[in-house]
């Protein structure tokens, strides 16, 4: 298992970096989502790899156990928000973009507490979002679908639109 102290990387790099197809396909991804680097397109990449090989092994075994480990996959799956439905096999479709979705930072820009998906990364870093009681201030945070509606500005803070100068929202409560 190794030592637990150790940090290990939570993404795998893509064997060939030079591939025009993989770069556009990121590129499109680092735009929509307003992401700081390719590491965290990598890392999302690889944790649907996980999930999607699991599945794989779930649908390839059969017995009492196999069914229990596929209620706890889809079970934590849909807490996530990641996945709809209560079928295996839907795993097996799941994208990077679901995932994606997931983040505060897009969810943040989703509800319309910023105008613009950058500003969602800003703020959330800045420690202006909180989500329940919580400041988090990682834009990597995966909401899940019970902390949805959880999701505000911290109190005494107004959110300005920079270009226009008026305010877009009221000041979050509490």
């Amino acid at each position: 298992m190794g030592d637990p102290k150790k940090q290990r990387r939570k993404y795998k790099r893509p064997q060939h970096l030079w591939k025009t197809e993989r770069i556009t396909e990121e590129s499109e991804l680092f735009k929509k989502y307003g992401l700081k680097n390719k590491m965290e397109i990598w890392r999302a990449k690889s944790t649907v790899g996980r999930f999607r090989k699991q599945a794989r092994v779930l649908l390839g075994s059969s017995g009492e156990e196999a069914e229990k480990e596929k209620n706890e996959l889809v079970a934590k799956l849909n807490r996530l928000g990641v996945l709809k439905t209560k079928s295996v096999e839907d795993i097996l479709a799941l994208s990077v973009s679901d995932l994606l979705e997931r983040r505060l930072q897009t969810m943040v820009y989703r509800k319309g507490l910023v105008s613009t998906i950058r500003q969602a990364r800003q703020f959330i870093v800045h420690g202006h979002v909180i989500v329940g009681k919580n400041i988090i201030d990682a834009p990597r945070y995966h909401v899940l679908k019970t902390e949805e509606e959880q999701i505000g500005v911290r109190e005494g803070m107004q959110v300005i639109n920079l270009e226009e100068g008026k305010e877009i929202r009221e000041p979050a409560k509490g």
